[in-house]
C-alpha cells in the first residue's frame, strides 16, 4: 500500500513537472509573439494569423524538448512532432490531457489557429499561389520550359496533358519577344485543353557568374545519335536557310546560306562537302518548307564559316554555296586540382593558361566574374566553387581587381569552366540587397504576363520589400511573389525574409536545392531542406521542391532508383518543379503518378495509415494451415 502512494506521489510530480515544461514553451511562443508585433502589423491581413503561428514554432524550437517528447509518448499522448502548422493548438492539447490526469483542469485558452484551421489555411494559401490542384493529386507540378516552346504549341499541349500545372520562363535565358511567345501559347493551351496553367517568371537575381571566355573558331560540331556501342540510330536534323529563319519544329543544328540557294534545293538533294578536318561528308534533303529545308547527316562533322557544300542535281543554277556567318566557338578553361585561377574584375575576356614548351604554367588561367561589388566583400582563406561546386578552390590573395584562387578540387583529367557558370561564396556575406539592373528592366514584363514572380538569389529582406513597392507602384496587387531560397545567407535569414515576404499575398517559397547543396555542403542538404519545410509549414506557407528531380529520366528517358525515391519524397512540399529535357512530358507522367499514389500514404510529415498493399500474406496464412491438417 505504501509503495503504491509513493508510486502514485512520484507519477504526480512527474506530470507538474511536465505541465510546467509545457507552461514554459507556451509562454516562450506568447513573448515571441509580443516581441515581433511590430512585424505581424505589417503582414498581409491573409497572412497574420500564420505569422503569428511561425514565431509560436520558432519560439518552440529554441528549446531541446526531446525528452520531454519521449514521455509524453510512453503516456499516449502526441509528441509534439507535428505541430508546425498548429503550436498552441497542440501545446494547450497536450496540457488540458495532463490536467485531467492530474485531476485538475487548466484555465481554457484560445489558441491562434486550430487544428483543422491549419490545414485549411495552407490549401487556400496554396490554392490562391499556384491555381485549383487537379482531380488525382494535392501537389502541383511546375515545369520549366524550354525556348522551342515559343513555337512548338504540340509539345506544350503535351505537356500540359501529362500533368504541367504551372509553366517556369527563366529570365536568365532568351527576351521579351520570346517569352512572349511562350505565354500566348500557354493562354491559348489552356482554352483549348480546358487545363489551368499558372506562369511564373524567374528573375535572374544578383547570381555571381563566369564573364565571357576569349572567342574561338567560327564553326559548329555536329553529332548524329549514337547508342552504347558507338553505332549510329539517328541522323542529325539540320536546318539550312537564311540567317534568322527560324523552323516551328525541333532540330538539332543550324547552318545559315544566302536565301536563293536554298530556296532551289529540294526533297532528295544530296549536299557535298569537307569538313574543317578534311574530311568528306553528306546532308541528304528530306524535308522543305517556305522558311528552309531540313537535312540528315550521318557523321560526326566540323562545319566552319565558308565551308563549300555543292549539290549532287545538275539542273540547279547554281550548285555550289558557302556557310554563311557561324558562331565563335566557345573554348573552355581547364583546370586540375593546385592549378591557380585569376578571378578580376575588368571585363575582359577570359583565356586557358599559357604553358612552356616543357608543360609548366607560365601564366595562369583568367576569367571575370559578373558582380564586381564581390572584390570587397572576400577574404583570403574562404573557400569559392565554379559551376555548380564541380571546381572548387581556396582564394589565397585578394587585391582591388582580382582574385588569386588555388583550384583545391577538380576532376582528375581536369574540368572544364565555360563562360556564365555559377560562383559560389559560401563563407562570404556579400550583402547583395538591391535588385539588379537586369530584374528592374525585366520586371514591367514581369508584372504585366505572370502570375508568379520568383525572386532568385533573395539573401535579405530589403531585396524582398524593394520588390514588394515596385509591384505595388505598378499596380500588380494580384501577382503572387515567390523566393528562391539558394544560398546559405538566405537560410540564415529564412525567418526574416518569411515576414518580409507576407506582407503580400499570395507568396510561396522554392527550395532550389542545386545551389543550396553547393552553399551549405551536400552532407548538410537534407537537413537544411527539412528546415524550410517546417518553417513554412508553419507559417502556412505554399512549397516548391526544385532542382533536379527526375533528371536522368527529363534527359535521358532513364530515372535512377534514387530519384524515384525523392520524387517519392517531393509529395511533402505542394508543388514540384522539373527541369526541361528531350523526355520531359515521360517525366512528367512519372511524377503525375508517383505523386497520386504517394498521397495516399502521406500529408507532409504525417504517415497516412490507409489498409497497407501486401497481397501475400492471405495465401500464405492459408498455405500453412493446410499444412498443418
Amino acid at each position: 500500500m505504501q509503495s503504491n502512494k509513493a508510486s502514485n506521489a512520484s507519477n504526480k510530480k512527474v506530470l507538474i513537472t511536465q505541465v510546467a515544461e509545457l507552461e514554459v514553451l507556451i509562454q516562450a511562443a506568447l513573448t515571441m509573439e509580443e516581441r515581433f508585433t511590430p512585424a505581424i502589423k505589417e503582414v498581409n491581413k491573409d497572412f497574420r494569423l500564420s505569422a503569428r503561428n511561425l514565431l509560436h514554432y520558432l519560439a518552440l524550437r529554441q528549446h531541446d524538448i526531446r525528452t520531454l517528447q519521449a514521455a509524453l509518448a510512453e503516456k499516449g499522448l502526441s509528441s509534439l512532432g507535428r505541430t508546425e502548422g498548429h503550436v498552441l493548438a497542440s501545446l494547450f492539447a497536450v496540457q488540458k490531457q495532463l490536467g485531467i490526469s492530474l485531476d485538475s483542469q487548466p484555465a481554457s485558452k484560445e489558441p491562434a489557429i486550430t487544428f483543422s484551421e491549419s490545414n485549411e489555411l495552407l490549401q487556400a494559401n496554396t490554392h490562391a499561389l499556384l491555381g485549383t490542384a487537379p482531380a488525382n493529386r494535392n501537389a502541383r507540378i511546375m515545369v520549366t520550359i524550354p525556348t522551342e516552346l515559343a513555337s512548338d504549341y504540340d509539345l506544350l499541349c503535351r505537356m500540359m496533358l501529362a500533368g504541367m500545372n504551372c509553366a517556369r520562363i527563366n529570365c536568365a535565358h532568351d527576351d521579351e519577344k520570346v517569352w512572349l511567345e511562350m505565354i500566348k501559347n500557354i493562354k491559348r493551351a489552356e482554352k483549348e485543353l480546358n487545363l489551368p496553367c499558372k506562369v511564373l517568371m524567374d528573375l535572374m537575381g544578383p547570381k555571381l557568374r563566369t564573364g565571357p571566355l576569349k572567342p574561338g573558331p567560327k564553326l559548329i560540331s555536329i553529332h548524329p545519335i549514337r547508342d552504347e556501342q558507338g553505332q549510329v540510330v539517328s541522323p542529325a536534323n539540320v536546318w539550312l536557310s537564311a540567317a534568322g529563319k527560324e523552323p516551328n519544329f525541333r532540330v538539332d543544328s543550324r547552318l545559315p546560306f544566302s536565301s536563293a540557294w536554298v530556296k532551289q534545293l529540294q526533297i532528295g538533294d544530296v549536299l557535298d562537302f569537307r569538313d574543317t578536318r578534311g574530311r568528306k561528308r553528306r546532308l541528304s534533303v528530306v524535308k522543305k518548307t517556305a522558311a528552309g529545308v531540313v537535312a540528315h547527316l550521318f557523321k560526326t562533322s566540323y562545319i566552319g564559316t565558308g565551308t563549300t557544300m555543292r549539290v549532287n542535281n545538275k539542273n540547279m543554277p547554281q550548285r555550289e554555296a558557302e556557310v554563311g556567318e557561324l558562331p565563335a566557338m566557345e573554348i573552355p578553361i581547364t583546370l586540375k586540382k593546385d592549378n591557380f585561377l585569376i578571378l578580376h574584375k575588368e571585363p575582359l575576356p577570359g583565356e586557358p593558361a599559357i604553358f612552356d614548351a616543357g608543360g609548366h604554367i607560365i601564366k595562369p588561367a583568367h576569367i571575370s566574374c559578373t558582380l564586381p561589388e564581390v572584390f570587397t566583400r572576400v577574404k583570403a582563406g574562404q573557400p569559392i566553387l565554379f559551376d555548380d561546386g564541380k571546381i572548387t578552390g581556396e582564394i589565397k590573395t585578394v587585391s582591388a581587381g582580382q582574385l588569386l584562387i588555388r583550384i583545391t578540387a577538380a576532376s582528375e583529367k581536369g574540368s572544364k569552366l565555360r563562360a556564365n557558370k555559377g560562383i559560389n561564396l559560401p563563407d562570404s556575406k556579400l550583402n547583395l540587397t538591391d535588385l539588379t539592373e537586369k530584374d528592374k528592366q525585366d520586371l514591367p514584363f514581369v508584372m504585366k504576363h505572370a502570375d508568379i514572380v520568383n525572386l532568385s538569389f533573395v539573401n535579405h529582406p530589403d531585396t524582398v520589400l524593394e520588390l514588394q513597392n515596385l509591384m505595388e507602384k505598378n499596380g500588380a496587387v494580384k501577382t503572387g511573389i515567390m523566393l528562391k531560397i539558394e544560398t546559405k545567407e538566405a537560410f540564415r535569414n529564412l525567418p526574416h525574409l518569411l515576414l518580409a515576404v507576407m506582407r503580400r499575398y499570395p507568396a510561396g517559397i522554392m527550395i532550389a536545392r542545386g545551389d543550396l547543396a553547393v552553399e551549405c555542403g551536400w552532407e548538410r542538404l537534407a537537413e537544411v531542406q527539412e528546415e524550410i519545410l517546417w518553417l513554412c509549414e508553419a507559417a502556412h506557407m505554399p512549397v516548391v521542391w526544385a532542382t533536379q528531380v527526375l533528371e536522368t529520366l527529363a534527359k535521358k528517358g532513364r530515372p535512377s532508383r534514387a530519384e524515384i525515391t525523392d520524387a517519392a519524397m517531393s509529395q511533402r512540399a505542394d508543388c514540384v518543379m522539373l527541369n526541361k529535357g528531350p523526355h520531359v512530358v515521360q517525366a512528367i507522367q512519372m511524377l503525375d503518378e508517383i505523386l497520386a499514389l504517394m498521397q495516399l500514404h502521406q500529408h507532409k510529415k504525417t504517415s497516412m495509415l490507409r489498409n497497407l498493399q501486401i497481397s501475400e500474406l492471405e495465401p500464405i496464412a492459408e498455405e500453412n494451415a493446410r499444412g498443418k491438417r
